[in-house]
């Protein structure tokens, strides 16, 4: 009658065992997401894709079990990007090119909100709403990414930051399979609008903007003079 009892412990504590052993293969030991790791030698816990991956599971199909469906579209060859540049910055004065697929809308202010929209969404966390590279990822030790406003980011083309939306840039990674060719036409002409407007020339703004302009440099001078 005792050993049948002990059998009895012993059976049943195997059971817990395998419940334990379950429990750890549906709830695993994992890394939060942009957690810190030192298993890798640069510390991140995400890893990028391996070379020549390519994005799948595109399309209306794609959240289903089976079916899934589309490639990401390859990037097109840039050339009509400039005329963003020559619409907002015609001191410019670069002629746009027509040999790309690329069909680039008219810049209206359409166009202009939804590339606000979209780098509200997308870039302002680390390039923040002002273009500055102030933005809340970088406040908080991300590296902080460059100004638009800087020099040598105001003189680079069109091509260049719809390059770095597609393919990424430094520790910034693609954004090909999040944002569609169209937003990145509007994003790179938010970012026009953005660097024009801290560096628009005086003679550009009207008589009401250049009263608004003097009166507040007037009470900027009066505040720092007390």
């Amino acid at each position: 009658m005792k050993a049948w009892r002990v059998l009895l412990v012993v059976v049943l504590l195997s059971l817990g065992g395998c419940e334990r052993t379950f429990r750890d293969m549906y709830d695993q030991p994992r890394y939060k997401p942009l957690a810190k790791s030192s298993l890798w030698s640069d510390g991140r816990s995400a890893r990028p894709p391996v070379a020549f991956t390519q994005a799948y599971s595109e399309g209306t199909l794609a959240g289903s079990s089976s079916g899934r469906i589309g490639v990401v579209t390859p990037t097109p060859t840039i050339g009509p990007l400039d005329a963003i540049r020559d619409s907002l910055r015609p001191e410019v004065g670069q002629a746009a090119t027509e040999e790309t697929a690329v069909k680039l809308p008219p810049i209206t202010a359409a166009l202009l909100a939804r590339g606000r929209q979209r780098f509200d969404i997308f870039c302002s966390p680390c390039h923040s709403v002002a273009g500055d590279g102030d933005g809340m990822v970088a406040r908080r030790g991300f590296p902080h990414p460059p100004s638009f406003h800087s020099d040598r980011l105001r003189e680079a083309s069109d091509q260049h930051f719809y390059a770095v939306i597609t393919n990424g840039y430094g520790v910034m990674h693609s954004y090909a399979t999040r944002v569609p060719p169209a937003d990145r036409l509007a994003i790179v002409a938010y970012i026009r609008a953005l660097q024009l407007s801290q560096h628009a020339p005086l003679v550009s703004l009207g008589d009401q903007d250049r009263m608004q302009l003097d009166a507040a440099a007037g009470a900027a001078s009066k505040g720092g003079a007390r």
